[in-house]
């Protein structure tokens, strides 16, 4: 079966690549790799080596949580088939995951289904990544309703706050749809103390700009 060469030229391929976090948000200053970062570098990779990727999702599950301050947080997990082809002769392998995501807002299927592609491409390429503690799930947990007080804690180091997706996420949510100048505020002011006691100054500006731009939306025509 030419599935298996196809896989393996990939792995070659991937092997002296690799994906790291080597992108910069130019407008928070911070580096980050994510879906696009995959698909980008694999795009090519497969198309040389005659392998195709089709997903079928076969099962969706959802719960709606509460996080420590009240607000909705939606956790999604998929799982996904994703039937690797090789163009040549059509044969195929099918590979098996599981995708995890939490969101306060409409994102968390998304964010599942992105995750499932990830870690099946990272895991069956064999795709080499910078050595980070946060590739791992185990690392971060989130902070939800019955749980503890606080925000989620990296097992890696308990004093150290995690500042990640999903916590942004929630507080651009917070701020977005909050309905008066007050809890503008109040969303604000929560955002920018979480980033600052993360020191994360790139983002206290943007949650500050972003305070700023929906007091304007109250403010007298």
């Amino acid at each position: 079966m030419k599935v298996f060469q196809a896989i393996h030229e990939v792995m070659t391929t991937m092997s002296k690549e690799g994906i790291g976090k080597g992108r910069k948000n130019q407008q928070q200053g911070y580096q980050f790799r994510g879906i696009d970062d995959v698909l980008n570098n694999l795009s090519a990779a497969m198309c040389e080596a005659g392998l195709l990727c089709v997903p079928r999702v076969l099962e969706r599950t959802q719960v709606e949580r509460s996080t420590s301050k009240g607000g909705a947080l939606f956790y999604t997990t998929v799982k996904v088939d994703f039937d690797l082809i090789a163009k040549e002769d059509g044969s195929k392998h099918t590979v098996t995951t599981y995708g995890e995501a939490m969101d306060s807002a409409d994102k968390s299927t998304n964010k599942a289904m992105s995750a499932a592609y990830k870690y099946m491409a990272l895991l069956t390429f064999c795709i080499p990544t910078e050595a980070t503690p946060d590739n791992d799930a185990d690392f971060t947990t989130h902070d939800v309703e019955g749980k503890g007080k606080g925000k989620g804690k990296q097992r890696g180091n308990a004093s150290e706050p995690v500042f990640d997706d999903a916590v942004i996420d929630a507080h651009e949510a917070a701020i977005r749809e909050a309905t008066d100048e007050a809890g503008v505020k109040v969303a604000a002011n929560a955002a920018i103390k979480d980033a600052t006691e993360a020191d994360r100054q790139d983002w206290a500006d943007e949650f500050a700009r972003q305070c700023e731009a929906r007091l304007a939306e109250f403010a007298p025509a």
